[in-house]
């Protein structure tokens, strides 16, 4: 009889209730891949967004799926060619498959090694099961808009997990940084070097204060407040957005992170030289994911929702 482990999954589109404890065979391990035991995994909104099916226009699925695509973890095995990990190390990664079936939702993960790293040695399971969704699109949002020190960025959503990523990725690289966010997370953002504004009607005028000028880029991490960046951003700025494809129709790029070992490499890089780290809001044990959802649907956590090992 073949090994099997546990993990969540659904058999289809739907709410929390679609969620179930399951025993599954242990992945293959393909050459150029690794098998992580996992220790924690981080939550993202796209989880819950395939699963209930709205993105169903950009994403294939195969029934049963795995939710989950960070993930923190131990090496328990690797494949053939695939000399750059060994079992006992401690890893990370973004699992971003054109598919989406095996998740990180699991007691075991097969991963392709080149979207594998070595876990910054400053953070924990839960932190560093936090950092890869969020810091890789944090990341390819600062490459893609190519700021110069001393340039000033506006973030929408500052206080969120992509958001509070890019403030330190930016602060670090000598950009002024104006974020938005509820009244309850300013002093967190002032901590990490930005000037946080509130939310809402007449932020424009909130901003413009701030940066009588305009800002000289604006990085979109919540959605739906194009007119809002347009009526700040100077003449020759540059926008982009990871959540909303309007601003293709406005002269911005819409993006979003891509797996590779050399982003998350530098990811570890900036980690343990202490200019980034990850704020952990709440953990929740795998067979709680349903809960560990809704309190991202909710959209009020302050920092990230982590899952850990099944605690039965």
């Amino acid at each position: 009889m073949s090994p099997t482990m546990k993990a969540m999954t659904y058999a289809q589109y739907g709410g929390t209730d679609v969620l179930s404890s399951t025993e599954l065979p242990v992945p293959k391990v393909s050459p150029g891949c690794v098998l992580v035991r996992m220790k924690a995994a981080g939550v993202n909104p796209m989880d819950w967004k395939i699963m209930a099916g709205w993105m169903d226009d950009f994403y294939a699925v195969r029934f049963p799926v795995i939710p989950g695509a960070d993930v923190a973890g131990v090496v328990e095995a690797v494949g053939i060619d695939t000399p750059e990990f060994s079992v006992g190390d401690e890893v990370y990664s973004f699992v971003l498959r054109d598919t989406f079936q095996g998740g990180t939702f699991a007691e075991l993960v097969s991963l392709p090694a080149s979207m594998v790293a070595r876990k910054p040695a400053s953070l924990s399971w839960e932190q560093a099961a936090g950092l890869p969704q969020a810091g890789l699109a944090a990341l390819r949002t600062l490459d893609t808009l190519a700021l110069n020190r001393g340039d000033t960025l506006l973030i929408h959503n500052g206080s969120g997990g992509v958001g509070r990523i890019g403030v330190q990725l930016a602060v670090n690289a000598g950009i002024r940084v104006i974020a938005t966010t509820s009244p309850e997370n300013f002093t967190r953002l002032r901590e990490l070097g930005a000037e946080p504004v509130e939310y809402g009607e007449g932020l424009s005028d909130r901003v413009l204060a701030l940066a009588p000028g305009g800002v000289d880029a604006v990085a979109d991490f919540i959605g739906d407040v194009v007119d809002q960046t347009m009526a700040v951003l100077k003449p020759a700025g540059r926008h982009v957005s990871i959540t909303d494809g309007a601003v293709l129709g406005r002269g911005g790029l819409f993006i979003g992170g891509r797996a590779d070992t050399h982003s998350l490499d530098r990811l570890s890089q900036l980690v343990d030289a202490g200019a980034l780290t990850v704020d952990v809001a709440a953990t929740y044990p795998l067979q709680e994911v349903a809960a560990a959802f809704q309190a991202s649907m909710s959209g009020h956590s302050d920092g990230k929702i982590v899952m850990t090992a099944f605690t039965i």
